[in-house]
């Protein structure tokens, strides 16, 4: 099904449906695309009203029906309506909704699927202790052991980041213990295929050093020395296009101005401090690897100001039109 896109709604006592209603409200008329939205209908046709889009949403019943945006939720009921910000059925349904649209995707139903935001801490809490983010369970679920999250937006001017994360979410002390020169080597092999995917005309990729100015040569830290050079060194050996271990706080700056087609950081806030910087409300996260697309907005549930009607849907139609993008390459 070449056309179709799914959306996994994620959690709903959040900004996922308003976010996702807004941006599919964005989409052209014209456009051919025919959405899943993935989760549950009471709840979406009241936002639907709600924030007055009224887009036309029907019940999916199959792939030859007319039409452009369908609800199907694999749960057997609906979920109670006035729920609390947080409440524990909301989080474990939006798990069984990333679920079954990876699962589609899997067996091709879908070309893509686009994840609306869950709460981790909320998920754990439900009864999931090893759920760590939705890039994670999905790559178990897939069976995929090689893949990276890459982060990526522009600014007003057009200028890109886009920044592969060699660990994800790694409490800060561990980030050293958890560092490995597999997991650095993949994440540069996956950002130089994510930048042919992009139709880029080069693949040049740049790579953080961890500590400060890369290490000074083994004086603050010597995995730069250990670990990530030798990384680089064996990816150039493959032919990629790649340079490293350089200092963070120049390589950003470099890449900012175009030096770089995509940055390797090290860790998670590493690499998602200078992307939000330039693209905090249409960042856009990739999980790279997969063997389906999937594309995510760059945001959490924002519980704060969900069903208020402010939520910005900037990312999310950011990410709808990304995996529109490699879909259509596909």
């Amino acid at each position: 099904m070449s056309n179709w896109i799914g959306i996994s709604l994620g959690d709903i006592t959040g900004i996922g449906p308003e976010v996702t209603l807004k941006a599919l409200a964005a989409e052209p008329a014209s456009d051919s695309t025919r959405f899943l939205l993935i989760g549950d209908a009471r709840h979406l046709h009241r936002a639907n009203q709600q924030f007055g889009l009224n887009l036309p949403l029907q019940n999916y019943t199959g792939a030859n029906q007319p039409g452009r945006f369908f609800i199907c939720n694999p749960l057997p009921e609906s979920l109670p309506e006035n729920l609390n910000a947080g409440a524990l059925e909301a989080a474990r349904a939006a798990v069984a909704w990333l679920a079954d649209g990876a699962q589609r995707c899997l067996r091709g139903e879908l070309c893509a699927l686009v994840t609306a935001p869950v709460n981790k801490e909320t998920i754990i809490r439900a009864g999931r202790s090893n759920f760590t983010g939705q890039t994670e369970f999905l790559s178990e679920l897939a069976g995929a052991n090689k893949t990276a999250m890459m982060l990526l937006g522009h600014d007003d001017r057009g200028r890109w980041l886009r920044v592969a994360l060699a660990t994800t979410h790694v409490p800060l002390k561990a980030v050293s213990e958890k560092l490995t020169r597999v997991k650095i080597e993949t994440a540069i092999e996956l950002a130089a295929q994510a930048c042919r995917d992009l139709g880029l005309p080069r693949a040049r990729i740049g790579v953080c050093g961890l500590n400060p100015h890369a290490g000074e040569g083994g004086k603050i830290g010597d995995e730069e020395q250990t670990v990530i050079n030798p990384a680089v060194r064996a990816m150039q050996g493959r032919q990629l296009d790649v340079v490293g271990a350089v200092a963070a706080d120049t390589l950003f700056h470099r890449a900012y101005r175009g030096d770089f087609d995509a940055v390797v950081a090290m860790y998670h806030d590493q690499g998602l401090g200078p992307l939000k910087m330039i693209a905090f409300e249409s960042g856009v996260n990739w999980t790279l690897g997969l063997p389906f697309i999937r594309t995510s907005p760059d945001h959490g549930t924002a519980y704060d100001i969900a069903g208020k009607g402010i939520a910005n849907p900037s990312s999310m139609l950011a990410a709808i039109r990304l995996a529109k993008q490699l879909a259509a390459r596909n």
